[in-house]
């Protein structure tokens, strides 16, 4: 952590469960960038991570969000509906500092950041390797919850990512990233031009350039 950061842990009742937020606190914050974990891995996910080590020196304070199935030991995530319902119940408490809060999430969560966005007020959206359609399924598209967010919108999306690359996602008034050769977790094979560090260096750059250039 950079000497820019505090940290600290709290749980959250809502009326899916027990959730849990671990806060990356900047010292002279100006955002809260909150990012959920997608529904097959937690918060320790190499971007999340990434993003709550390089963000606060930027003043932007990072909660990084687990949900309610995840903290009560659970494999499977619920139905979307219950994702949602957590994300509610989290969000009086990511709002607490009085700061404009960013949704965000990877896979799962971004999907959850998207459709709840406008109805909880959040300032953007920061969608990380969003599912656009299960893996070999085109047809199953969720692009509408993409383009229906109603925020400012970051995707970050891995070049290779079997749950939509890049060039699948339709035109929208959203902003896209792409990690080169990354897939869904952003892992890039070893033959790959850039190496790991480099396409975390990446995700991170530009999530700092998004969140400096909002207002």
């Amino acid at each position: 952590m950079t000497k820019a950061t505090s940290t600290a842990t709290e749980t959250v009742e809502t009326d899916a469960g027990t959730a849990r937020i671990t806060w990356h606190r900047a010292k002279k914050a100006r955002l809260v960038l909150a990012v959920s974990h997608g529904a097959g891995g937690g918060i320790e996910a190499r971007d999340l991570i990434a993003l709550a080590e390089a963000l606060p020196a930027h003043g932007v304070t990072v909660a990084r969000v687990e949900q309610p199935w995840r903290v009560a030991g659970k494999k499977l995530a619920p139905a979307p509906k219950t994702l949602d319902v957590g994300w509610r119940g989290l969000w009086p408490a990511l709002a607490a500092p009085g700061l404009p809060v960013i949704s965000g999430g990877r896979s799962a969560g971004a999907r959850v950041a998207c459709r709840t966005a406008t109805e909880l007020g959040a300032h953007a959206v920061l969608a990380l390797s969003f599912p656009l359609h299960p893996p070999g399924k085109p047809e199953k598209s969720r692009a509408d919850e993409l383009l229906g967010s109603g925020v400012p919108t970051l995707v970050v999306q891995g070049g290779n990512d079997p749950f939509g690359k890049p060039q699948e996602f339709p035109a929208g008034s959203y902003e896209l990233v792409e990690v080169p050769y990354g897939d869904h977790g952003f892992a890039v094979p070893k033959r790959a031009e850039i190496s790991q560090d480099e396409a975390v260096k990446l995700i991170t750059d530009a999530v700092v350039e998004w969140t400096g250039s909002l207002g």
